[in-house]
């Protein structure tokens, strides 16, 4: 086979030399913006407190042992905080009790800042912080290596001393702790770009609410009047179409013809603050503040607070978006008192997430749970209730080593015994 030859005596004609210059040319006259791109290391921060009732009947429980917060999300890791009253190391003898915040997810070399303050509760705001937040650190921020790696102080509070300070008070400890997850992100310009900003359209329809202009419905609750947009409704809304649309069809039907009139509709089973709130809703897509929630809650049962009722507004006008702003709302004040009419009231109104995280607080809680005023409720008003807790309860058992099931509040249910042994008289 014979070598290729690609020189100039093959007979083909080289190429003019102004073509070369031309080219080189429009080669400058390509050249695209400059870019650029900048590594944006910083925290993504999140507190959690921690509020420790019963300090000194957690005293005794054993050095090494200890109470856990409920678990927290920061920068997309779980987190708990565990308290020792009687110390995490053996060599000190219970003299200092130990405070640390533990990594509770799967997670490698997890880089964060944390920040642990022993609230003062006279009031002088004379708080016991320790804090990566504001010191510079020689090493950088902490790393922890894996789940159930932890950051704290074995000696974080010499005992006798904490128990004459204002530290403690009513027999209650309150700890806030703040982690400050360490995240990079890639920053990076194009050479042409546009911000844009968020959605407005909450606020412009909440003015169309306000300013009432174009109104073409009139709402009669308890004797106080709102107006409103037909159009918004229906569309926000399945009843309220059904309402309006299905119901005028039928009068153009049967040859009714309402004109111009503006209709009025009178609405016989809410409160005006509820109906206020469900407009409030409809025309922004957001609840109405916390204030107003939180006032309406503190003197009545979870069945009058503006938040179980406005669920129940949201089940009878079909707005799965509202009922379930009114779940995550009163999934955060769920305690052993509320928990037992919460989930009756979320079975009541088909909130099935907010069901859900009831059964699985009532089943970790159970021996506390079963002596409320609500868990009385359930027994006369919502039997089925009670079942599905204890049947929660029983899906929760974990084997012991040995193979059998531990012996949990459902099995000293189950045969009449108390956490000590003692037979006790059954209370479901």
């Amino acid at each position: 086979m014979e070598d290729e030859d690609t020189g100039p005596g093959d007979g083909g004609e080289a190429s003019p030399p102004h073509h070369v210059a031309a080219s080189s040319d429009r080669a400058r006259d390509m050249v695209a913006s400059p870019t650029s791109s900048r590594s944006v290391t910083q925290t993504v921060n999140g507190s959690h407190r921690f509020v420790i009732q019963g300090y000194s009947l957690a005293k005794g429980m054993g050095v090494g042992k200890h109470i856990a917060s409920e678990t927290f999300t920061v920068g997309g890791y779980q987190w708990a905080i565990y308290f020792y009253p009687d110390g995490k190391n053996p060599e000190d003898n219970s003299t200092y009790v130990s405070v640390f915040i533990a990594l509770a997810s799967d997670g490698t070399d997890v880089r964060a800042l944390f920040e642990l303050t022993l609230l003062d509760q006279s009031g002088k705001g004379k708080h016991k912080v320790h804090s990566h937040f504001d010191r510079s650190l020689e090493s950088g921020p902490y790393t922890l290596k894996y789940r159930g790696s932890m950051w704290g102080y074995k000696r974080f509070f010499r005992r006798t001393a904490l128990e004459q300070s204002d530290f403690l008070k009513d027999d209650c400890l309150k700890i806030n702790c703040t982690v400050g997850v360490v995240v990079s992100t890639m920053d990076y310009s194009r050479p042409h770009s546009i911000e844009v900003p968020e959605s407005d359209i909450g606020f412009h329809f909440g003015t169309l609410l306000d300013t009432q202009e174009g109104v073409d419905v009139i709402f009669s609750v308890a004797g106080e009047k709102f107006h409103a947009h037909k159009l918004v409704l229906a569309a926000r809304s399945p009843f309220f179409r059904s309402e309006f649309f299905d119901h005028e069809l039928g009068e153009e039907k049967n040859g009714t013809d309402t004109g111009d009139e503006i209709k009025e509709i009178v609405i016989d089973d809410m409160d005006p603050v509820v109906f206020k709130a469900v407009l409030h809703f409809i025309y922004r897509d957001n609840l109405v503040n916390d204030d107003e929630l939180s006032a309406s809650s503190s003197d009545c049962s979870i069945f009058d607070s503006l938040s179980g009722k406005l669920m129940a507004a949201a089940d009878k006008y079909e707005l799965p978006r509202l009922r379930l702003l009114c779940e995550s709302y009163l999934c955060k004040h769920i305690s052993v008192n509320s928990v037992a009419t919460t989930l009756a009231l979320a079975d009541r109104h088909h909130a099935m997430e907010l069901k859900s995280v009831c059964l699985k607080f009532a089943a970790e809680n159970l021996s506390a749970v079963i002596r409320t005023e609500g868990f009385d409720y359930l027994k006369d008003n919502c039997p089925s209730l009670q079942s599905e807790i204890l049947r929660t309860v029983a899906g929760c058992e974990e084997p012991c080593s040995s193979g059998l099931k531990s012996q949990s509040v459902w099995a000293q249910l189950s045969d009449g015994g108390d956490t000590c042994g003692r037979r006790v008289r059954p209370r479901v």
